[in-house]
């Protein structure tokens, strides 16, 4: 999928209302966004601006997740589209969205099916508030249909990162496997490294409020590791009666529930 890279700066302060520059391959456009009634004018009709409409989702979607308090004269992003994206199928929890990173290029695409001869790592994580601990559960499926289970304790706090962990070790147990799919209840997990990372990475790890990405150390980690690699990311909604997912939160919940000695991170 072909991505094109922009870079963007507020250039005036409005009554609320904010005077937006957008530079990129397509040119140069200009563009008034009120961020408390979400309303997007674009002033010029150029080929930047023609571009921007027909990626206007994309375009909305950079600057509706900024808060306000962030919008400011002065601010600077760098963002990039994947052309023609089909949102509505990136968006839909029922597809599987690929990460294809082999033969030097970086991909990422939607799928109605996914591969039949393929390893598959199942994870959940807990973070149990009332006693202060948290655990994850690996589940690794291998292409004869053997299974093998890994639980690891952590000093982590949060249900988000803990996912992002167990993800990791997922890929770490089978570090030489090059076509994964990744079976897991975590949204944070699946968008994270199929879409928001390249525009944290292009910012130098920060995010579109201008503040640095939380978990940097795990995510460059899950970057690197999935580098030359297949993976596919199937979605499931947690506590649904999904076997694996069922009995990893299982194994996780019962790991979380064990002495705090011997932590992990």
């Amino acid at each position: 999928m072909k991505m094109f890279i922009f870079s963007m700066e507020i250039v005036e302060d409005i009554k609320e209302k904010y005077k937006i520059k957008i530079e990129g391959k397509q040119g140069v456009a200009h563009v008034f966004f009120s961020p408390k009634i979400k309303e997007l004018e674009f002033i010029e009709n150029n080929e930047m601006s023609r571009y921007l409409k027909e990626n206007e989702y994309q375009f909305r979607k950079i600057l509706h997740n900024k808060r306000q308090d962030t919008f400011y004269k002065g601010f600077k992003l760098t963002f990039a589209f994947r052309d023609k994206k089909d949102v509505a199928a990136f968006n839909d929890r029922s597809k599987i969205v690929v990460l294809d990173k082999r033969y030097n290029r970086i991909d990422s695409y939607v799928v109605e099916k996914g591969e039949k001869n393929i390893y598959k790592i199942f994870t959940d994580g807990t973070f149990l508030e009332k006693k202060n601990t948290g655990a994850y559960a690996v589940i690794i499926e291998d292409i004869n249909h053997n299974y093998s289970v890994h639980t690891e304790k952590t000093a982590i706090k949060g249900s988000s990162q803990i996912e992002l962990c167990a993800a990791i070790k997922g890929i770490e147990l089978i570090k030489d496997v090059d076509k994964i799919c990744i079976i897991t209840d975590s949204q944070y997990v699946r968008k994270g490294l199929t879409e928001w990372i390249m525009c944290w990475k292009l910012n130098g790890w920060k995010t579109a409020n201008g503040e640095k990405v939380k978990n940097i150390e795990n995510w460059i980690k899950f970057d690197k590791l999935t580098d030359g690699k297949y993976i596919e990311f199937h979605w499931v909604k947690g506590h649904s009666n999904h076997f694996e997912n069922t009995l990893c939160d299982i194994y996780a919940r019962e790991s979380a529930s064990l002495s705090l000695e011997n932590f992990k991170y």
